[in-house]
C-alpha cells in the first residue's frame, strides 16, 4: 500500500515525462504490429473479429506475464530494487498530472482568446474533430475528457493496483490502450476492435461507478452543487453511448450546473449522443479549472477509501 501511495504522489509531482520509456508506448507498438499482420491475412468480418480477439487476449496476457515475471526476478535479486521498480511501473499507470497539464493548455489558449490554439490543444486529448469547435464546445470537450479520464486514467489503475499490484494495473492499461487504438464503432474497427472495446467496458464497469460517487463527494467538499451532482448522476448516468462514461460526466455536469454530451464528429462520422445535465448556464473557461479540482480531490478521496478497504481486509499496512 505504501508503494501505491508513492506511485500516486510521484505522478502528481512528475506526471509523464515526454522522454521516459513509457510501457504504453511498447504496448501500442505491439497492437499496431498485430493489427498489421491480421489485416494482411483476414478478409472477412469473422476473421477480423477473430484476429481482434487474439490481439486482446495476447496483449493482456503478455503485459501481465512480463510485468509479473520481471518483478518476481528482481525481487529474488534485491528487495529494494523490487520496491523501486514496482513503484515506477505503477507510476506509469497514472495520469493525474498529465491530465491537468494538457487541459490547462486548453484553458490557457482560451484565456488568451486564441481559439485556433485551443482547438489544437484539445485535439491532443479527445478523439473527435476539433477543427470547427467554438469556444464553448472546446471547453465542454475538455471538461468531459478530464472527468472521463478521472475514471480510466486514475481511479481504474488505482483500483487494479490495490487488487493485483503493478502487473494487474499494467494489464488494465493494456486494455485501455487497445480500446483507444482499435475500439471504435466505425467501419474499419467495428469487427477488429470488438473484443478490445467490450473488455474495456467490462474493466471500467466498477471504477466508473466509483468515480461517479467520489466526484459527487468532491463536489460537496468544493462547495459545488453536490445535490445537483447526485440528482444528475442518478438521472443521466446512462445518457452515453458508453456504459461507463456517463457516470463521471453526469456527476460533473450536475456539480457545475452545465450540460455535457450531445452530437459530435469522430473521424468524419457524425455521432449523435444524448445530453447529460441541465442547460442552466453557458459552459465557461473556469469549468475546466473546476473539473481539474474535482479530478484531484476525488482521486485523493479514492486513495484514502481504497487504503482503508485494503487495511481492513489485509489487517496491516504493507510496503
Amino acid at each position: 500500500m505504501v508503494s501505491i501511495w508513492a506511485a500516486y504522489v510521484l505522478d502528481l509531482i512528475l506526471g509523464d515525462p515526454y522522454r521516459f520509456p513509457h510501457p504504453v508506448v511498447y504496448i501500442g507498438k505491439y497492437v499496431s504490429f498485430v493489427e498489421g499482420q491480421v489485416r494482411r491475412i483476414a478478409s472477412s468480418p469473422l476473421a477480423l473479429k477473430a484476429g481482434g480477439i487474439f490481439l486482446t487476449i495476447s496483449t493482456v496476457l503478455i503485459t501481465y506475464g512480463l510485468t509479473w515475471g520481471v518483478l518476481s526476478g528482481v525481487k529474488a535479486l534485491n528487495i529494494w530494487l523490487f520496491y523501486f521498480l514496482n513503484i515506477v511501473l505503477m507510476w506509469t499507470c497514472l495520469a493525474a498530472k498529465s491530465l491537468r497539464v494538457e487541459s490547462m493548455k486548453v484553458f490557457g489558449a482560451l484565456d488568451a482568446e486564441n481559439l485556433a490554439q485551443a482547438r489544437t490543444a484539445v485535439s491532443y486529448i479527445v478523439g473527435r474533430d476539433t477543427s470547427v469547435l467554438d469556444e464553448e464546445e472546446v471547453t465542454k470537450a475538455t471538461v468531459e475528457t478530464v472527468v472521463e479520464n478521472t475514471a480510466d486514467g486514475i481511479v481504474a489503475p488505482l483500483f487494479y493496483m490495490f487488487i493485483g499490484g503493478a502487473p494487474l494495473a499494467l494489464a488494465y492499461k493494456a486494455i485501455n490502450t487497445m480500446d483507444s487504438m482499435v475500439g471504435y464503432k466505425n467501419e474499419k474497427y467495428l469487427d477488429f476492435g470488438w473484443a478490445a472495446a467490450r473488455l474495456d467496458d467490462l474493466a471500467n464497469f466498477i471504477p466508473a461507478r466509483i468515480t461517479g460517487f467520489f466526484l459527487t463527494l468532491a463536489a460537496f467538499f468544493l462547495k459545488l452543487n453536490y445535490l445537483g451532482s447526485i440528482r444528475v448522476l442518478i438521472r443521466d448516468r446512462r445518457n452515453h453511448l458508453s456504459p461507463n462514461c456517463g457516470y463521471p460526466e453526469a456527476a460533473a455536469a450536475g456539480a457545475l450546473n452545465i450540460q455535457l454530451g450531445g452530437t459530435h464528429t469522430y473521424f468524419n462520422q457524425v455521432v449523435h449522443k444524448p445530453t447529460i445535465g441541465d442547460d442552466l448556464r453557458p459552459v465557461q473557461q473556469d469549468d475546466i479549472l473546476w473539473a481539474i479540482r474535482m479530478m484531484v480531490l476525488s482521486s485523493v478521496l479514492v486513495m484514502i477509501f481504497f487504503s482503508f478497504i485494503y487495511w481492513f481486509i489485509i489487517g496491516q499496512i504493507e510496503f
